[in-house]
């Protein structure tokens, strides 16, 4: 007899999708006598795995409290959604993936009416709002974190409820090209300096993070003229976002270089052939870090948000991959300090042949402390697991 188990799964955002996908694809490699069912709020990526989309997550990425009350209407709608979806099929456990301000909020609500609650890459809190730990406390069954010094903080905090399964990033991320192959399938000449531009997969991050991006490649192409920047679409919605900020700049009489390209859906060999990038901050710094691509953090969002946010940040870096290797690695220009120059000054240090290899090496030695893969299995264990033990 075929056994069958019901898991709702949430996830809100690119990365947390793609998260998502590699536990769920995990989770049925792990437990080949079990019917899984899986259902939640589903970006492509999880649809694609296998996963029913009651809630359709492809537009729930936002940034910022004050766009948080501009959509409220959609996630409220979510919310309840997903709310009813949980009481009518009765999953055997919720598994939350990242996106605390509206899974924080589930979790509450869902705990209450006894669903296990399975919380999948834990919320920052050792980062910023630190008082939303007393949901995880009371909310949360276990609590699955991939940074190697969560468990800790968590642990000095009296959260017991954790397991630490290492980065599904690690030893995950794949190069499909080396650089002359990358050069010759876009038409770049591998003898020059290639730079990445990074600017994030959501909307807002992208309208206010690129512009800053294109003038500097202008500050820089006028010191080094050789240089190819090709700027990173995480997928067909990014680029259209991509080239509507070109073409605005542009249409208002800005200079935007003929050298740059979109390329999209190909971050990783973009990173791979890159001699530098500018990475807006999130997961994308960890992944350049990884590839080990010499990288300037960058990160701007509207004045209200930086003002309300900035008290709250409790950490010394804003980069991940500046977190894990415990110092700063890679420079950080935030906020005011994200300036075209000062972004040019930096791409153009980072492309000098002696800065270029130590920091490679730097940044080897932090993707080191990031463990030796497997964490999506780990991740599937620990959830079966916790299943099976609620269960009795």
């Amino acid at each position: 007899m075929i056994l069958t188990s019901k898991l709702m799964i949430v996830a809100g955002e690119a990365s947390g999708d793609g998260h998502a996908a590699k536990l769920v694809r995990a989770l049925q490699e792990i437990s080949p006598g079990i019917k899984l069912e899986f259902f939640g709020a589903a970006g492509p990526k999880m649809r694609e795995a296998g996963v029913e989309a009651v809630v359709n997550s492809d537009n729930m990425s936002i940034v910022g409290l004050a766009e948080i009350g501009r959509t409220l209407p959609m996630f409220l709608r979510a919310y309840g959604d997903l709310k009813q979806a949980a009481q009518t099929r009765k999953p055997d456990a919720v598994i939350l993936v990242d996106f605390p301000d509206f899974n924080l909020r589930l979790a509450k609500a869902l705990k209450r009416k006894g669903f296990p609650i399975i919380y999948y890459i834990s919320p920052q809190l050792w980062a910023w709002r630190q008082h939303r730990i007393s949901s995880i406390k009371r909310y949360v069954d276990l609590l699955i974190t991939i940074l190697p010094f969560e468990k800790d903080w968590y642990a000095d905090r009296g959260v017991t409820h954790v397991e630490y399964v290492g980065s599904p990033l690690a030893r995950e991320i794949k190069v499909s090209l080396d650089r002359k192959a990358f050069c010759s399938e876009f038409s770049l000449d591998p003898d020059k300096p290639i730079v990445a531009l990074l600017p994030g997969s959501r909307h807002k991050e992208i309208v206010r993070i690129l512009p800053v991006m294109v003038r500097s490649a202008v500050v820089a192409a006028s010191g080094l003229p050789d240089i190819q920047f090709l700027i990173a679409a995480a997928d067909e919605n990014g680029s259209l976002d991509i080239r509507h900020v070109l073409d605005d700049m542009g249409g208002r009489g800005e200079q935007v270089p003929d050298v740059l390209r979109v390329i999209e859906s190909r971050t990783y060999d973009l990173l791979g052939a890159s001699d530098a990038a500018a990475v807006t901050s999130g997961t994308a710094t960890l992944e350049a870090g990884i590839i080990g691509t010499p990288l300037v953090v960058v990160y701007r969002t509207s004045r209200l948000n930086y003002r309300l946010c900035e008290p709250m940040i409790a950490v010394p870096h804003y980069g991940l991959i500046n977190l894990i290797a415990g110092r700063r690695v890679a420079v950080e220009l935030i906020q005011d300090d994200f300036t075209p120059e000062a972004l040019a000054t930096e791409l153009l240090r980072l492309i000098e042949t002696k800065a270029n290899t130590q920091i490679r090496q730097e940044l080897r030695l932090a993707a080191a402390k990031l463990g030796e893969g497997g964490a999506s299995n780990r991740a599937a264990q620990a959830v079966m697991a916790t299943v099976e033990r609620l269960k009795h």
